[in-house]
């Protein structure tokens, strides 16, 4: 998937503008680049477009290990936005890279997050 594509879909996910969308999609790929394995992070990166998959390589080095407040915090401190449009907004990437990556695939690189992270990539029931 085109990177102007991936954003605009995080953008309509997350009710932000498309500028908003890149640099919040530039920083929850980052932060999750920290806390998967290099492996994982790596198999997730031919999935996306040219200018994104560079955000998911990394060295060999081991995971960071941090939760769910961490990891909003990650987030919204890179895109220089407040706590509840980094959750909004790691949801939309997320729920994004589900549909571009392929389910077994998302799956075996998330089950490296606790599983209220984890919870993000599900979409949100609708109402009655």
């Amino acid at each position: 998937m085109a990177e102007l594509a991936f954003v605009d879909k995080v953008a309509a996910r997350a009710g932000l503008p498309p500028e908003q969308a890149r640099s919040l999609t530039e920083a929850v790929l980052r932060t999750l680049t920290e806390r998967l394995s290099g492996g994982e992070a790596g198999a997730l990166a031919p999935h996306l477009a040219d200018e994104l998959s560079p955000l998911l390589v990394k060295a060999a080095e081991p995971p960071e290990t941090f939760g769910y407040d961490e990891f909003l915090s990650r987030v919204a401190d890179r895109a220089g936005i407040d706590r509840p449009a980094a959750e909004r907004g790691t949801r939309a990437v997320l729920q994004t890279m589900h549909r571009v990556v392929g389910h077994r695939e998302f799956e075996d690189a998330l089950a490296q997050l606790p599983a209220d992270l984890r919870a993000l990539a599900q979409p949100l029931p609708h109402g009655p």
